[in-house]
């Protein structure tokens, strides 16, 4: 694992030059996850943050009767667990790999002696955390506001944009349903609602299809 390169290209440390990105690396300690693979629970201690380097994971609060609510998703090239290095408490939420990754370990330590060298990390954290700020506001209102056939919309159209094609391969329904506050039922009724409409095509290999992006988005947005 190239430490270094994992770490520059972070928005918290991006701005540190070869030395100090030399120095960094060698106080982090990697990890390997698998695809499924938890890294940490929701409301146990928080020692420091990590660096994805490869792979994705998912951030993500449930309940005692296992339903689960995806809160964001973060990929290689950023940071994940900023927030208690900051307000000495718990992980906020339980983190598990999207697929097989790797992260670097930073402890709370090192970051706060970071922050007060290099102000510009501190306020690239500020700038991170206002920014999943706003994205949990908009999971709030698309969860008060919003029917799950809107939320299943807007969630295609999203990875259509960000996978840049027509046609993709989806995951389970009870994964879906995870990232949409509902359950593999409703899920599947809103996958059904969409095809009625003439908005995707899906077939048995989970394979959907974009056939009318606007008509998509108007429905989202309705």
């Amino acid at each position: 694992m190239d430490k270094i390169k994992g770490l520059k290209k972070t928005e918290l440390f991006g701005s540190l030059n070869e030395l100090e990105l030399k120095s960094l690396a060698a106080a982090c300690v990697d990890r390997k996850l698998r695809n499924g693979e938890t890294l940490f629970v929701a409301g146990t201690e928080a020692k420091g943050l990590f660096v994805i380097v490869t792979g994705s994971l998912r951030a993500l609060r449930g309940n005692t009767q296992g339903r689960e609510q995806v809160i964001h998703i973060e990929k290689a090239g950023t940071t994940i667990a900023e927030v208690p290095m900051f307000d000495d408490k718990p992980y906020p939420s339980t983190v598990v790999a999207e697929e097989d990754s790797e992260v670097l370990f930073l402890s709370k330590e090192d970051v706060r002696r970071l922050c007060l060298k290099h102000p510009a990390i501190a306020l690239a954290a500020l700038k991170l955390m206002a920014s999943r700020l706003r994205k949990t506001a908009a999971l709030v209102e698309s969860l008060s506001l919003k029917e799950v056939d809107q939320r299943l919309a807007a969630f295609l159209l999203q990875e259509f944009t960000d996978k840049r094609l027509k046609k993709l391969k989806l995951p389970t329904n009870p994964v879906i349903a995870t990232r949409l506050g509902s359950v593999r039922e409703v899920v599947s009724r809103a996958f059904t609602k969409l095809e009625e409409r003439g908005l995707i095509s899906l077939d048995k290999n989970r394979e959907v299809t974009l056939l009318d992006q606007k008509g998509l988005r108007d429905y989202a947005d309705k």
